[in-house]
């Protein structure tokens, strides 16, 4: 009975850029977006995520060759399978582009295409945890009282590579590298923090650094608003936009957001506005710990042996081409934990 409670309560919990403490994975959906930040942590292994965006951008026609116009939908692809803490994911964008010159006259024309094409991963290098206060009865104080720990963030690192398989426009003449770090701070269970540094297109004429900070509250149970500040500096000119959105979790697995911001590039400005759905296929398995009388694990268990044994590097790798065929058999638990 209590066991049905906890999975109901689980569901309804609702934040956009959320981990669990223990593990990556979550009961709920952990999307990046309506945001353009990411988050540090892994969707967890045996999780197939898709997040997509729709977006229309406007600006001014300000320099003598301009891109004022573009519309096209955003796709992200994620998954994890070697490592709780390692994600794979594929960034694509494919949009229709007004490619504008003026001079005494203004004259432009469209065209279609890939405007980005990047396969990365990330890795959880530190994962924060803090104190359970729940449980802390002898004091008010000592209960409410805040958690130096939320100021030390969780910390991944990203790299990729921009394949280049994309619109004329967007060509940099060459494939080329993407690096990042990721941070998060928990600040409390109903706010956010997340910083990204990037260093993109490395090697080539066009590399920029950027950096985005996106603070993320939980509004409800299914409600939850962010608001962000995204900033690239490249070689010709700096470009900045101010966002912010909405997200409604409408079950465990399905997230629905619209978003708005103000764009500044260079010496034009305009708007930009997104609708996205996210969606994610759940095929998450935990595995267990057995604990003593006291709470304690128990090492050098049957389980553990088990766990260990399939938390190989290779075990995990060999698993992707194999099946295993076998069943095995296993004694009842007394007690036991979810990772």
């Amino acid at each position: 009975m209590m066991r049905n409670h906890k999975s109901k309560f689980f569901i309804f919990i609702f934040l956009i850029s959320i981990s669990s403490i223990y593990s990556q994975y979550t009961n709920v959906i952990n999307s990046n977006k309506p945001g353009f930040s990411e988050s540090p942590y892994s969707v967890g292994k045996g999780v197939y995520q898709f997040e997509s965006n729709l977006f229309w951008r406007n600006t001014s026609i300000e320099p003598t060759f301009s891109r004022p116009q573009s519309f096209g939908l955003d796709l992200l692809f994620r998954t994890s399978f070697l490592s709780e803490k390692l994600e794979l994911n594929t960034q694509i964008s494919y949009q229709r582009d007004e490619i504008a010159f003026k001079n005494i006259f203004t004259s432009s024309y469209f065209t279609n295409g890939f405007g980005r094409f990047t396969i990365g991963a990330k890795y959880l290098v530190f994962q924060q945890e803090y104190e359970d206060k729940t449980k802390e009865v002898r004091s008010w104080k000592r209960r409410n009282a805040f958690d130096k720990k939320r100021l030390i963030p969780s910390v991944a690192i990203y790299a990729g590579l921009n394949t280049d398989m994309v619109n004329d426009i967007y060509k940099t003449g060459s494939m080329s590298p993407k690096a990042g770090i990721l941070l998060q701070n928990n600040l409390s269970s109903d706010f956010n923090i997340i910083t990204n540094v990037f260093y993109d297109y490395i090697g080539t004429d066009f590399a920029e650094f950027s950096y985005i900070i996106t603070g993320t509250i939980n509004l409800s149970d299914r409600w939850s608003t962010f608001f962000e500040n995204q900033t690239i500096f490249q070689k010709e000119q700096t470009n900045s936009n101010l966002g912010t959105g909405l997200a409604f979790l409408y079950s465990r697995n399905l997230q629905v957001n619209a978003s708005g911001r103000f764009l500044f590039e260079g010496k034009a400005q305009g708007f930009y506005a997104g609708f996205g759905v996210s969606y994610r296929i759940d095929r998450h398995k935990d595995s267990y710990k057995e604990l003593d009388e006291n709470g304690k694990e128990i090492k050098d268990t049957p389980i553990s042996k088990y766990n260990k044994k399939q938390n190989g590097f290779f075990s995990r790798l060999f698993s992707i081409f194999t099946k295993d065929k076998s069943k095995k058999k296993t004694r009842k638990r007394v007690k036991r934990k979810r990772n």
